[in-house]
């Protein structure tokens, strides 16, 4: 019963993501972007922490779910405005991955659970919330970073220590050694960038 409500969740999650308008191109294959990252965070959390349980599976695969509904261009582009666009995808996501939850017949206890891993709730004192942070950040530093600093040629090379200085703040000491024993593929750029960062 357990395994068919997490195959039940994990389907409808993905359905969710698989409405987005927004395509990425992976090996050839054209995907829903919001899709292609769920499962690139499904699979980093089996490579980081392959013992994760139900609630943190489920909370990883959701973590950005239809995240297009939201867009940040909905917010003002300043530092508030980015502030505010978290805030409120934090609840999006974890209200989104709730109605879904609900619908495969978990209980409300463990829904509450996944809110709270999805919202970084209580993030210094909770474990779970913590490793889904862990496991966004080293999706980002693998998958997207490069390309973000593709979309940002006016960013020199001070801003961009800047924003990976803080990306690797927010990781956890186990996932320091994670990236530092080469558990995840860099691009030149980055890697560069990331020994700059802890050489500091």
């Amino acid at each position: 019963m357990t395994e068919k409500r997490f195959d039940t969740a994990t389907a409808l999650i993905d359905a969710a993501n698989r409405e987005d308008p927004n395509t990425e191109t992976c090996e050839g294959k054209d995907w829903p972007k919001e899709l292609l990252y769920a499962h690139r965070m499904s699979q980093m959390l089996e490579r980081y922490a392959p013992d994760a349980d139900d609630a943190v599976r489920i909370a990883v695969r959701a973590q950005h779910i239809q995240r297009w509904k939201s867009p940040r261009s909905d917010y003002p582009m300043n530092r508030k405005g980015y502030h505010q666009w978290r805030a409120t995808l934090y609840s999006f996501h974890a209200d989104t991955a709730a109605g879904l939850l609900e619908q495969a017949g978990y209980q409300q206890p463990f829904i509450a659970r996944v809110k709270k891993i999805i919202g970084k709730q209580s993030l210094k004192t909770n474990p779970d919330a913590q490793l889904l942070e862990d496991v966004a950040g080293l999706v980002f530093l693998e998958h997207y970073l490069s390309g973000f600093a593709a979309g940002h040629p006016e960013y020199n090379e001070a801003k961009w220590s800047d924003i990976t200085r803080r990306i690797w703040n927010k990781l956890s000491d186990q996932a320091h050694r994670f990236v530092q024993a080469g558990q995840i593929t860099l691009p030149t750029p980055v890697d560069e960038l990331l020994k700059k960062v802890r050489e500091k």
